[in-house]
């Protein structure tokens, strides 16, 4: 029997400096082509450099068979203009692209879009977005909607998209609602990778990084050595999570060190603002049995924090491959 396949999607670690955000971007992109991995994660915000629409264009136009991850927030767009980009797309390249189903950006950016909606009222919104959305894109008739949030008379998107072109959604909220809302819409649901690495697990998708080496001393020591503790950014942390509230991240911030535990588990990065999650220090060997274990917990899909770098990608996809699954 043919073991399970881990679908994961990089992320570049975070970039503070614009002139070089595309060219990371599409160098990620390009080695995530060429090595297997399913597509590339696109963040969405006011802070993002480029809209991540329009950076998911450049990125299938300059790859093969890669399937953007693209981060969705309705405070930012109608379900009709996301449905017609995903048609878009499809229709240019003749691939799918997954959809990252989001509400939270900084409290101060949604207080300057005016949006006034309390936290579990947007994700009563995300609900209707997502429903609204799958109906435009699979119905053969116009579509009629009554929610709170959106409201649709005989809207049609043509032409309509084809089934095997059809978006995967995913939800990555950790809140109550953010839970409830994925259920509800059969979201692939998403977690944070958790201290205890195992225990923890009750989602098909982990967000987290990976840095690896051939042995396991080697690579705590090399992750030392890129991702330095720094005073300033973690008070730059702090000043996010106090504009924030975001569930997930404050369940990260509050009570955690930047020590790198004994399981491999390392939070040191997200705490210097260097990243958006924990990540994971290992061997190879480690690091791929960690993966059989999660993936026998029903993990199919990992969003991976990766550094911008030829020579950093290549020791990942090391530890990828260890596992048999990818």
């Amino acid at each position: 029997m043919k073991p399970p396949r881990l679908r994961v999607f990089p992320a570049i670690s975070r970039n503070r400096d614009a002139s070089k955000y595309v060219g990371e971007l599409t160098r990620v992109a390009q080695f995530a082509d060429r090595n297997g991995f399913e597509g590339i994660l696109l963040f969405e915000g006011n802070d993002v450099f480029v809209e991540p629409w329009a950076m998911a264009q450049h990125i299938m136009a300059a790859t093969t068979r890669s399937s953007p991850l693209i981060a969705v927030n309705p405070v930012y767009m109608h379900p009709f203009t996301a449905a017609k980009f995903v048609s878009s797309l499809a229709q240019l390249h003749g691939r799918k692209v997954y959809l990252n189903m989001i509400t939270g950006t900084a409290v101060s950016d949604l207080q300057g879009l005016g949006d006034e909606q309390s936290h579990a009222d947007r994700y009563v919104r995300l609900g209707e977005f997502v429903e609204l959305m799958r109906q435009l894109l699979t119905s053969p008739r116009p579509v009629n909607f009554e929610g709170r949030f959106y409201r649709a008379h005989n809207l049609q998107l043509r032409p309509r998209l084809p089934a095997e072109l059809m978006p995967e959604f995913l939800i990555a909220g950790q809140s109550d609602a953010a839970q409830r809302v994925a259920k509800e819409t059969g979201c692939i649901k998403m977690q944070m990778l958790p201290p205890d690495l195992d225990r923890g697990l009750d989602a098909p998708g982990i967000n987290f990084g990976i840095f690896a080496r051939e042995s396991r001393e080697e690579a705590r020591q090399a992750a030392k050595a890129r991702f330095r503790d720094n005073p300033d950014d973690r008070e730059l942390l702090a000043l996010t999570v106090e504009n924030s509230d975001s569930v997930w991240k404050r369940r990260l911030y509050d009570g955690q060190s930047g020590e790198l535990a004994d399981n491999g588990y390392w939070l040191l990065p997200f705490l210097t603002f260097q990243a958006d999650c924990p990540y994971l220090v290992g061997s190879y060997a480690e690091i791929g049995v960690k993966l059989k274990a999660f993936a026998a917990k029903g993990l199919t899909t990992i969003m991976l924090d990766m550094v911008a770098d030829e020579f950093e990608m290549q020791h990942v996809c090391k530890a990828l491959a260890t596992s048999g699954m990818f």
